[in-house]
């Protein structure tokens, strides 16, 4: 079986990857590293885990098929300027989440300082350390896609 070549336009690093054991596996594992990711960023808000953990995992998933697809098809499939777009949208959610509470006298990250009367305080800290925990996730994801991304490009 004859190997095929690579494009010239494409470096040794990403896409076109000639092996189709390592497309498939790519494929098939992808989504599992990216929902464990989800899974040990959504559990940092109770346990061992956290947001940069998960968030590694959770960009382990969209590097493994760029290494293993051609950067033109996963490009159109998740451009570096989306990417960016999201990170900074999480990182901003997690400053607002961080900020909202000094609006009610509280510290930074304070969430039981929030007056919602329906929520206990201690469920106010589940749900506001919830939510940080993801908006960190999303953030480091797309920090560690558009480093690649950017790692990737100047080697091309």
């Amino acid at each position: 079986m004859a190997e095929r070549e690579l494009p010239a336009e494409q470096g040794l690093l990403v896409g076109a990857y000639p092996s189709e054991v390592v497309r498939t596996i790519a494929t098939l594992l992808a989504p599992f590293v990216m929902l464990f990711g989800l899974y040990v960023t959504a559990h940092g808000h109770y346990g061992p885990g956290g947001g940069f953990g998960g968030g590694v995992l959770i960009a382990v998933g969209p590097v493994m098929l760029k290494v293993a697809f051609p950067g033109a098809a996963m490009a159109r499939r998740l451009p570096g300027d989306r990417v960016l777009a999201v990170a900074l949208a999480a990182f901003l959610v997690f400053v607002a989440v961080g900020v909202a509470p000094m609006l009610f006298g509280g510290a930074f990250l304070d969430y039981a300082a929030v007056p919602i009367a329906e929520l206990a305080a201690s469920r106010l800290r589940y749900f506001g350390i919830l939510i940080v925990e993801l908006a960190i996730g999303i953030a480091v994801a797309g920090t560690i896609l558009a480093i690649f991304d950017a790692v990737t490009e100047g080697g091309s």
